[in-house]
C-alpha cells in the first residue's frame, strides 16, 4: 500500500511539474505555472519521505531546518540585482549535493558492501561527473557575475586541446568504471577531472556571455540530477533531472542562437578565442553630454521613445522610475516601448522580471527582432545601462568579442540618451562607439536619480 501511495505521488508531481512549466511559457500563466511546480515538489517531497529505504528522519528533520533558515532569509534579503549571482551558487550548491550523494553511493556499494552492478556504477559515474563540473564551472560564473574573477575571457595556449582531452579521458573513465567499478582510484581521479573541467570551461567565456553559462549550468545540475535517480532507482528525481536538463539545454541552445554563438563553442567553453583588439575603453573621444533639463525638453517633442533597459538600470533599482516615466510620457501622447535583448542582464528574463515588478505592462515589452525595423522612427531611444547589447561594434567590428551578436540598433533612432554613471566599458570590457556618434547624447549620473529628475522637470 506504501509503495502504491509512492508510486501516485510521483506521478501527482510529474504530472503538477508538467503543467507548471506549461504554465511559465505564459506572462498570464507564469504565476500559476510556479505555485503548481512548488506543489509538485512538495507532493514529490513527502512521496519520498515514505520511502523504504529511509531508516531514520532526523537528520532530514535536521537538513529541513538549517535548510530552511538559510532559504529564507536568501530569499527575502537578496535584491533582484543580485539574483544571478544566487542562481550560479545555488547551481554550484546542487551540483555540490549530487557528487557528494554519487561519493556516498559509491562507497556504501562498491567499497563497504562489495558489490555493485554495472548499471548502477555507470549512472554513478555520469552523475558525479556531471554535479563536479556543475560545482565549479557554477562558482566560476559566479565569481565572474560577483566581479571577483575578471568578466574577459581568461585564456591560455593549448586550452581547448587540454579542456577537449581532459573530457575524453574522464568519459573513458567513466565507460573503463562500469567494467572495472572497483578500481576507487579511478572513480576519484573522475571526480578531481570533472572539477577542474568545470573550471576550464567556463573561465574563457567571457562576462556577456554568462546568461548561456547559467542556462548550461542548470542543464548539467538536471543532468546530474537524472543521473542521481537512476542510481537511486528513484523514478521522480529522473524525471525531475530530466525536465530541468532538458529546458535547461534547450534554453542554452536559444540563447546561443540569439547571440550569434555556435554552440559548440557554448559546451566546450571556446568563447574566449575571438581575437580581441577593441580598447576597453574609449580614452580621449569626445563625448556629447546632455543635463536632465536638455533630456526633458527632447522628450517633451518626442512621439515615440523606445527604452532599453540593461544592468545598469537593475543595480540602481531604476524599474520603478522608469516606470512612473512611462506612465508621464503616455498622458502626453507619446509612444512608449521597451526593447528586450534576450541577454539583457545577467541572466534570461532579467529585464522582464524587473520591469514586471515595477507593474509595467508586458505587451509593452517588445523583443528585439520584433523592435528593430521600427527602430529608424523612433524620435528618442533612451539606453539606461545597457553597454553590449547596444554595443554596433558587434555589427562592424570583426575584432571585438561580440561580433556577430544581435543588438538592439539603438544608434538607428534619431536620438540616443545614454544614461550611464561614467565611460567604464560594460560587462563584456570594450569600447562601445555608440557613445561617440552624432545622434548620441550621454546623460551620466545615477540612472534612478537622473530618471527621478527627468520625471520631475517633465511634470512642470
Amino acid at each position: 500500500m506504501k509503495l502504491q501511495l509512492i508510486y501516485l505521488a510521483y506521478f501527482a508531481s510529474t504530472v503538477l511539474f508538467i503543467v507548471g512549466l506549461r504554465g511559465l511559457t505564459k506572462p498570464d500563466a507564469a504565476r500559476r505555472g510556479i505555485i503548481l511546480a512548488g506543489v509538485g515538489m512538495l507532493v514529490a517531497i513527502v512521496g519520498t519521505l515514505l520511502h523504504r529505504d529511509i531508516i531514520t528522519y532526523q537528520w532530514i528533520i535536521v537538513g529541513l531546518i538549517v535548510g530552511t533558515i538559510i532559504g529564507i532569509p536568501m530569499g527575502l534579503w537578496i535584491p533582484m540585482t543580485k539574483m544571478p549571482e544566487r542562481i550560479a551558487l545555488s547551481h554550484a550548491f546542487g551540483g555540490l549535493a549530487v557528487a557528494l550523494v554519487g561519493v556516498a553511493e559509491y562507497i556504501r556499494h562498491a567499497v563497504m558492501a562489495g558489490h555493485i552492478t554495472q548499471f548502477t556504477m555507470g549512472a554513478l559515474g555520469f552523475e558525479v561527473f556531471f554535479g563536479t563540473v556543475t560545482f565549479t564551472g557554477s562558482l566560476m560564473a559566479f565569481g565572474k557575475l560577483q566581479g571577483i574573477l575578471s568578466g574577459r575571457p581568461q585564456t591560455f595556449k593549448g586550452q581547448n586541446t587540454l579542456t577537449l582531452a581532459l573530457l575524453a579521458a574522464c568519459l573513458g573513465f567513466v565507460v573503463w568504471l562500469i567494467f572495472s567499478p572497483y578500481l576507487s582510484g579511478l572513480f576519484y581521479t573522475v571526480v578531481g577531472v570533472g572539477l577542474l573541467l568545470g573550471i576550464l570551461l567556463v573561465v574563457p567565456i567571457g562576462g556577456a556571455d554568462m546568461p548561456v553559462v547559467i542556462c548550461l549550468m542548470n542543464s548539467y545540475a538536471g543532468l546530474a540530477a537524472s543521473a542521481s535517480g537512476f542510481a537511486l532507482d528513484n523514478n521522480i528525481l529522473i524525471i525531475c533531472g530530466a525536465l530541468d536538463g532538458g529546458s535547461g539545454f534547450l534554453l542554452a541552445m536559444i540563447m546561443s542562437k540569439a547571440m550569434n554563438r555556435s554552440f559548440g563553442n557554448v559546451l566546450f567553453g571556446a568563447f574566449g578565442q575571438v581575437e580581441q583588439t577593441s580598447a576597453a575603453t574609449g580614452g580621449s573621444k569626445p563625448v556629447k553630454s546632455f543635463t536632465v533639463e536638455d533630456a526633458a525638453e527632447f522628450l517633451k517633442q518626442a512621439s515615440s521613445v523606445v527604452i532599453v533597459p540593461g544592468y545598469g538600470m537593475a543595480v540602481a533599482q531604476a524599474q520603478h522610475a522608469v516606470g512612473e516615466l512611462q506612465e508621464i510620457l503616455e498622458k502626453k501622447g507619446v509612444e512608449v516601448r521597451y526593447a528586450i535583448h534576450p541577454v539583457a542582464g545577467r541572466m534570461p528574463g532579467h529585464m522582464n522580471v524587473l520591469l514586471a515588478e515595477a507593474s509595467v505592462p508586458y505587451d509593452h515589452l517588445i523583443e528585439m527582432d520584433a523592435i528593430n525595423p521600427s527602430m529608424p522612427t523612433v524620435d528618442v531611444c533612451m539606453v539606461i545601462g545597457a553597454n553590449d547589447v547596444v554595443n554596433p561594434a558587434a555589427r562592424t567590428d570583426k575584432s571585438s568579442a561580440i561580433y556577430g551578436m544581435p543588438i538592439i540598433d539603438a544608434d538607428r533612432s534619431k536620438m540616443v540618451f545614454v544614461l550611464k554613471r561614467s565611460m567604464a566599458a560594460g560587462f563584456a570590457g570594450i569600447d562601445n562607439p555608440l557613445f561617440y556618434l552624432e545622434n548620441t547624447r550621454m546623460v551620466f549620473g545615477d540612472a534612478k536619480n537622473t530618471i527621478h529628475a527627468l520625471n520631475a522637470e517633465l511634470k512642470k
